[in-house]
């Protein structure tokens, strides 16, 4: 293949270095091989937590769109794609958001989930007309993932982001300096050498995977969708749910378990409604009317009924 203009050397960048904890991988026995990894991994929990500010400023800037009626966007190539458009499919089942709120845009779309398609990561224009072909617009947020910082498809997104004045937020694990990237919000997960040269899919991508899990989970419970550390904005849909759902009221509310059944028939499955219905002492339209007004969050709601 002949070199293109984006070709250019990416030696340089930390998630390219050899790691010189690795240089006889393949003459380890299998216990040293694994051994090495579990060791090796513990350097994501101090990136992510070393990121930790970036974080915190990122969780409250989208908080704020999405009360204001906007959506989170993840938009990434190859694995940094892939674990974007996971964290965003989670998002339903666990806090009841419309799958709209949260979206994973994926270069190639949903056929490179399973099948590699990481040349399409090259073209610039993809990732801006990707974000447009999903109405993306000036009230929304964007999270570009790109652990080497250098990828054109998610470098044409948080450029087409910020043009438009959406809230543009970059993550990458490497310095800034090595690779720059248009931004609102700057995130850098400094992960280091792979043991495996360039296989980004490994500690950089355990602490993306880490740092979407706390994004997400930090915006949810900003937005009211958590009552103190249960998912309490859940809807029942299966027995495992109903049994998480059955047991949440019991442990919040004092409900046994056949009358948290009735409530939570009564409340069209709702766990939030249910508990403020058994918490509130309301029926399903009083709870239903005053979380409309008071809500969203459950304790903003408990704390504004009139005195018993």
């Amino acid at each position: 293949m002949s070199a293109t203009p984006q070709a250019f050397d990416r030696g340089h960048l930390l998630t390219e270095q050899p790691n010189p904890a690795s240089e006889a991988l393949d003459e380890l026995d299998t216990d040293e091989l694994v051994a090495l990894f579990c060791e090796n991994e513990l350097e994501t929990q101090q990136a992510v937590a070393a990121a930790a500010a970036a974080l915190a400023a990122a969780i409250d800037a989208i908080a704020q769109r999405l009360s204001s009626g906007g959506r989170l966007f993840y938009l990434g190539a190859g694995t940094s794609g892939r674990l974007g458009v996971l964290d965003a499919a989670e998002c339903p089942p666990t806090f009841c958001t419309p799958p709209e709120l949260v979206q994973g845009v994926l270069a190639g779309g949903a056929p490179a989930l399973l099948r590699s398609s990481e040349g399409l990561e090259d073209l610039f224009d993809a990732g801006p007309d990707d974000l447009k072909e999903r109405g993306f617009g000036p009230a929304d947020a964007l999270v570009g993932i790109a652990a080497g910082g250098t990828t054109p498809y998610v470098l044409g997104g948080l450029s087409h982001a910020r043009s438009i004045g959406a809230l543009a937020i970059a993550l990458a694990c490497v310095p800034d300096d090595q690779a720059p990237m248009p931004c609102d919000i700057d995130i850098r997960l400094l992960t280091g050498a792979e043991l495996l040269t360039g296989s980004t899919r490994l500690k950089a991508g355990t602490a993306t995977k880490m740092a979407l899990n706390i994004l997400s989970t930090g915006v949810m419970v900003r937005l009211g969708k958590v009552y103190g550390n249960r998912m309490v904005d859940v809807a029942v849909t299966n027995s495992k749910l109903e049994d998480r759902a059955l047991r949440i009221l019991r442990d919040l509310a004092g409900v046994e378990r056949t009358r948290g059944g009735e409530l939570l028939s009564e409340a069209g499955g709702s766990v939030k409604l249910a508990l403020l219905m058994a918490l509130g002492r309301l029926d399903a339209h009083r709870a239903a009317t005053h979380l409309a007004t008071a809500g969203p969050s459950l304790r903003q709601a408990l704390a504004a009924l009139p005195p018993s």
